[in-house]
């Protein structure tokens, strides 16, 4: 049992790459968890493993619980799960959105909870499969201040960082800035690998040297020797960061941020997608570089 959370009764809505291993890290941490996913099996495989129960809804799933978690695939998805969810919860739940989407969801689950008295907290997170399966998650959360308090708890059992933001749609909010400032790193150390071997230098031997200095980053240190090695299967689909990029871009036009080296980068993931690289990681950047 972690530290600071109480034994509590959970719910897990979506356990795909990310969700499957967060559940079984709430199910380690001592909490009873009731896991839903539109494919049936994958529920039943959880239940298997982490030795925690699988529902046939996300109503169902949700009946009784004190949080209900979700991580699922858009927008579309977040109202989909979480309108069905809120039909099995009691008052004074919580709902805590892990998914990547928009703010205005976020608000519009936020508003529609409330009138059944329960909260909702936007919850993105940042750290990729890898992060979600140590339980090193950063979680950016916005709602209510004291829903967060009984949340953050138990969110700490996957998550190294876990902040509150501010209200409903901040943590969508600040998930977009990672986003964005991703993008564009991404590209530029793509850029910088494809520099390295046009111009014949060892650029393995470059990393090591770099990656001691100010160009030094979660990027170069993770990424920069697989896209050397040819190697695009570490997580993070560019499907997935074109659909976080256009939700940045849209939120700019609304906002009046301009993006213009977001929306460039968002062009580059169309041609790697044009290349059959949908399901390649987001350092596949590289690829439509060349040799």
């Amino acid at each position: 049992m972690t530290d600071s959370a109480t034994p509590r009764t959970v719910a897990f809505l979506g356990l795909g790459v990310m969700g499957f291993p967060m559940a079984g890290h709430l199910a380690k941490a001592g909490h009873a968890v009731t896991v839903y996913n539109r494919t049936a099996v994958k529920a039943e495989a959880w239940a298997g493993r982490h030795g925690g129960k699988h529902a046939g809804s996300p109503a169902e799933a949700a009946q009784g619980a004190d949080v209900v978690f979700m991580c699922v695939g858009n927008d579309d998805d977040v109202r989909q799960v979480a309108t069905d969810a809120l039909r099995g919860m009691k008052p004074g739940a919580i709902l805590a959105d892990h998914t990547t989407a928009s703010a205005e969801v976020a608000r519009e689950m936020a508003a529609k909870a409330a009138e059944r008295g329960i909260a909702f907290l936007d919850a993105p997170v940042s750290g990729g499969q890898a992060g979600a399966e140590n339980g090193v998650l950063t979680i950016m959360v916005g709602g209510d201040p004291a829903a967060f308090a009984t949340a953050e708890p138990l969110m700490r059992a996957y998550g190294r960082s876990v902040v509150l933001m501010g209200e409903s749609g901040a943590g969508q909010l600040t998930k977009m800035v990672n986003q964005i400032c991703i993008a564009g790193l991404v590209q530029a150390l793509a850029e910088g690998m494809s520099f390295a071997q046009k111009a014949g230098l060892d650029a393995h031997k470059v990393v090591d040297v770099i990656s001691k200095g100010a160009a030094q980053s979660w990027q170069m240190e993770n990424r920069a020797r697989t896209m050397l090695d040819d190697k695009f299967d570490f997580g993070f689909a560019v499907d997935w960061m074109r659909k976080d990029l256009s939700i940045c871009l849209s939120e700019a036009r609304n906002n009046g941020a301009t993006l213009p080296v977001t929306a460039l980068v968002d062009q580059f993931y169309a041609d790697v997608q044009k290349m059959g690289g949908g399901r390649w990681d987001t350092s596949s950047l590289m690829k439509r570089l060349g040799k």
